[in-house]
């Protein structure tokens, strides 16, 4: 069988062109690589993915992954996991908190798989599970901030006034007594469960950075801390009473307190993300012979017979065996309309049945589409390796070379004269100067601060790629339906007042977006309405007052015998040209009028595509008909129009589109979800599926589509945010680490120069930061016009 070269689905009818290589599916996918000329037979595959688990032989598995916090637990969780007999291969995605396992079904069975993963902090599932990690981290701060204060409280109190030389009389005690070594083992005590306990997560990432042989800051805030604990340790044996506890206990709840924030702050945003999220098939109504049985989706076989109702959606990919019902396929598709289903005819698995009921039976493969869409959707992510923070870039070479240079001033002191005591302390120095608690929080407080402005304005951020990428958008492209379009229909030709409440009397029974359309348009007449029927795919009739009453298509009217004069045809053929979705009503045998529904366009798409237009070029993708894109042709703001685009064809749309240069895409649906991970920022809408929010860096949480370029401009300011504390941090380490070098700064200074350091990134990071914008509705503009037909994606 022949495949499509853009998108590789089969090509049952091929569309060629002789200008164009290749052959292809549909006319969408032959325009998309004749406008963006690239070589057509460059598709996507395994090996441009660089997915171990693609070239290996065996079955595939996911996993969620619980403590995945950087790009260093990418590379350590995979050589675990292949480490463990029976796994041939493994990627894991940080973003996605997931790992892909390519595994002998022979020697292991996918439940024992977890055990490839868990341990050393992190915890594996087969499916993704509530966790209590927020707990767990405020339990840590809780402890750490209580017996920290403790600490702190001695050194004001007792250390602090000896260091300065106050006169010993007036303290409660002296240090240097029997009482100060009880307070000094006291401190030590204290202060080790702060370094083991509350800091265990940064000790973690110090372990994990060694095993995977990448540095990173975690390794730098470890050393520091334990560094100074240890030294204090020893120095309260050998009798002395200069200690650093409050080194160690400054530096891990610095850095402690600030990774919370972050988290916090994402996790709320998660939260109110899940209130817009929608579930897909995971039963389904298998037939046997002594009725019907209720089994899990993954448990159906090729050739199993899935009874599917009104309201139910299919599970997964087959052919109609009995029955007819109007099934709506946007989830997958795009497309707003319910298609009729009768026997013989294929259906996609995920989508829903809004009208009749069917029974399926399984295809060979007894496997959704969505499903297929989840994988692709989860290796386009995983091709970006995982989010990589500026400072874990940085880390690789900043942490040795701190490290060095720590061993460097310990040994030139030596060599110069010092005690070892007095070189161990200028060693400890640069490591408590250098501990990267400002470098640190730089990108998490700014990052999350952002957040929290961009949540105001109606974005839940879910990436931090998108302060780093969104700015700099070359191109943005749009979804149609559902992202410059609500999904749902509005009435835009109307017939007169007596049509109008006929045809309300009769589409109050029925389930279908024109049937809503009417019914929002009209009041609902009281009327005698009797022998109602529904005709899936096609339209309604029944008996109102006495007569019968028909809204639906041409086909309806012919079936049933009604007359439709010539005029009406051509206005529906007309309506049908432009995008819309004509409906004829008719009583007691002749058609009267027609009514012309289309896709709401949102508000405030115009001004949006022209804000956005300033400084990129606005492409619009669909899987629609031209006729249904015209009113984006039209707008000066849209370069381009991409129309009858298959869903799995719409990631290489995106990815073709980044010869330009760098890409944000903007839509919702799990038609959408690759198409929103391939692309270098995916913001989806919150109308769309939990698998469309999975693959976007943002997600729009309310219908204003002004939300786009606020977050545009929220992410601007954010990304300077960072710079100016990233800024900050670098000046302060080119000023410190010399002065810790040459033995001016000691531990204690360094701690309060590296204090004072980050209590600056924290102010800066918290201060107002300016972005969005109040979305009042004065002066809206209206959604439609008589001259842009709303249209059905």
């Amino acid at each position: 069988m022949t495949h499509c070269t853009l998108c590789d689905l089969p090509a049952d009818a091929p569309v060629t062109d002789d200008a164009v290589e290749g052959t292809f599916c549909c006319r969408g996918c032959l325009e998309v690589a004749r406008t963006l000329d690239d070589p057509a037979t460059e598709s996507r595959d395994a090996a441009d993915t660089g997915l171990d688990p693609d070239d290996a032989d065996g079955e595939t598995a996911f996993l969620s992954v619980d403590g995945m916090h950087c790009a260093t637990c990418e590379t350590f969780l995979e050589a675990r996991a292949t480490d463990h007999d029976g796994v041939t291969a493994a990627a894991a995605s940080y973003p996605t908190g997931t790992m892909k396992l390519t595994y002998d079904a022979d020697a292991l069975s996918e439940s024992d798989l977890t055990e490839a993963v868990a341990g050393t902090g992190y915890d594996a599932s087969l499916q993704a599970t509530e966790t209590d990690d927020e707990y767990e981290l405020e339990g840590r701060l809780i402890v750490g901030g209580f017996f920290g204060m403790m600490t702190m409280l001695w050194y004001i109190l007792f250390l602090y006034p000896a260091y300065l030389g106050v006169d010993q009389s007036l303290l409660l005690f002296d240090p240097s007594g029997q009482a100060g070594d009880y307070l000094l083992w006291n401190m030590a005590v204290m202060t080790g469960v702060v370094v083991g306990y509350t800091g265990w997560p940064l000790l973690r990432g110090a372990y994990v950075s060694l095993r995977a042989g990448r540095p990173n800051m975690d390794l730098l805030v470890a050393m520091a801390a334990v560094t100074a604990f240890l030294y204090s340790v020893v120095a309260v044996i050998l009798g002395h009473t200069e200690v650093y506890f409050d080194v160690a206990t400054v530096i891990v709840m610095a850095v402690s307190v600030g990774d919370y924030y972050q988290d916090r702050v994402r996790r709320r945003a998660l939260d109110r993300l899940t209130e817009f999220t929608t579930q897909r098939a995971d039963s389904a109504r298998r037939r046997t012979d002594g009725g019907h049985e209720e089994v899990d989706v993954g448990s159906l076989s090729a050739g199993d017979e899935v009874v599917v109702r009104s309201g139910e959606r299919i599970p997964v990919d087959g052919t109609v065996l009995e029955g007819t019902a109007a099934v709506d396929e946007s989830l997958v598709t795009g497309e707003s309309l319910a298609v009729r289903k009768t026997d013989g005819d294929e259906v996609i698995g995920g989508s829903l049945v809004t009208q009749g009921g069917v029974v399926v039976r399984v295809g060979p493969d007894a496997e959704s589409t969505v499903d297929r869409l989840t994988n692709l959707l989860w290796e386009v992510q995983s091709t970006r390796g995982g989010v990589q923070r500026l400072v874990d870039r940085i880390a690789a070479v900043f942490v040795p070379l701190v490290l060095v240079l720590a061993v460097l001033a310990t040994g030139g002191h030596l060599v110069a004269g010092a005690t070892p005591t007095d070189a161990m302390l200028t060693g400890l120095a640069v490591l408590v100067v250098s501990c990267p608690c400002a470098l640190g929080l730089a990108t998490p407080l700014a990052t999350a601060a952002g957040i929290r402005r961009a949540l105001d304005g109606g974005t839940v951020v879910t990436g931090d790629a998108v302060f780093e990428t969104a700015t700099d958008a070359d191109v943005v492209a749009f979804d149609k339906t559902g992202t410059l379009t609500t999904g749902e229909m509005e009435l835009l030709e109307r017939a007169d007042e007596g049509v109008m409440s006929r045809a309300a009397a009769v589409e109050q029974f029925a389930d279908h977006p024109v049937a809503e359309a009417v019914t929002d348009a009209v009041p609902v007449p009281d009327a005698a309405v009797s022998g109602f029927e529904q005709h899936p795919g096609q339209g309604v009739s029944a008996t109102v007052d006495g007569e019968h009453v028909a809204v639906g298509t041409q086909a309806l009217f012919d079936d049933i015998g009604f007359d439709v004069p010539t005029d009406l045809r051509n206005r529906c053929e007309r309506a049908t040209e432009n995008g819309r979705v004509p409906a004829l009503i008719g009583w007691n045998g002749k058609a009267r009028d027609v009514l012309v529904a289309g896709d709401r366009l949102r508000s405030h798409w115009e001004s949006v595509v022209s804000t956005l237009a300033r400084d990129r070029d606005v492409v619009v993708i669909t899987g629609d008909r031209p006729e249904a894109a015209t009113p984006f042709e039209r707008h000066d703001g849209v370069d381009e129009v991409f129309a009858g685009v298959p869903p799995e064809a719409k990631a290489e749309v995106v990815e073709r589109l980044q010869s330009r240069g760098t890409v944000a895409m903007i839509g919702d649906g799990s038609n959408d979800a690759p198409a929103l991970a391939a692309a270098n920022v995916g913001i989806a809408m919150a109308s769309g599926t939990s698998l469309a929010a999975d693959a976007a860096d943002a997600v729009v949480t309310t219908d204003d589509l002004r939300a786009v370029p606020d977050m545009f401009s929220v992410t601007a300011a954010t990304r300077t945010r960072v710079r100016q504390n990233l800024a900050w941090a670098f000046c302060y380490n080119a000023v410190a680490l010399p002065l810790a070098l040459f033995g001016v700064l000691n531990p204690l200074f360094a701690a309060l120069a590296m204090t004072a350091s980050s209590l600056l990134v924290v102010g800066n990071s918290t201060r107002t930061l300016a972005g969005t914008a109040s979305h009042s509705d004065a002066g809206a503009e209206s959604p439609t016009t008589p001259q842009q037909p709303a249209a059905a994606d």
